[in-house]
């Protein structure tokens, strides 16, 4: 596998991925305010707005925390397609749609669709 941070690298500078645009993008899916992402990622409010409103680059260790907010991966973040892949549209509208939850909510539907399996 390539070395993740040379990956970082090549995708920012071929203007392949914004991070902000990403953080941004994550936090829409999830119809989360930048306070709601500074609580889940542990990163000061003041920082996390600064840092969004003046486009300045994050660190990979707050990418990292940002990440472990989001409740993904650092691979994820950079490949948001990755996953996809051998899913049948069904499979993908349904992360799609999880991921779009709040974590509370995530909860909520994981108890619903355990419930549901022991049914069937």
């Amino acid at each position: 596998m390539m070395n993740l941070h040379i990956l970082i690298t090549v995708r920012f500078y071929m203007n392949e991925l914004n991070p902000l645009d990403r953080i941004r993008e994550l936090c829409e899916q999830r119809k989360w305010s930048y306070y709601q992402l500074s609580k889940a990622s542990g990163i000061p409010y003041s920082t996390l707005n600064t840092m969004l409103n003046k486009e300045n680059m994050p660190s990979l260790p707050t990418l990292q925390k940002l990440c472990q907010g989001f409740g993904i991966s650092i691979v994820e973040f950079f490949e948001p397609d990755r996953n996809l892949q051998g899913l049948t549209k069904d499979q993908a509208l349904c992360l799609s749609l999880f991921t779009s939850l709040s974590q509370e909510e995530q909860q909520l539907a994981l108890a619903y669709l355990k419930g549901l399996s022991r049914t069937l």
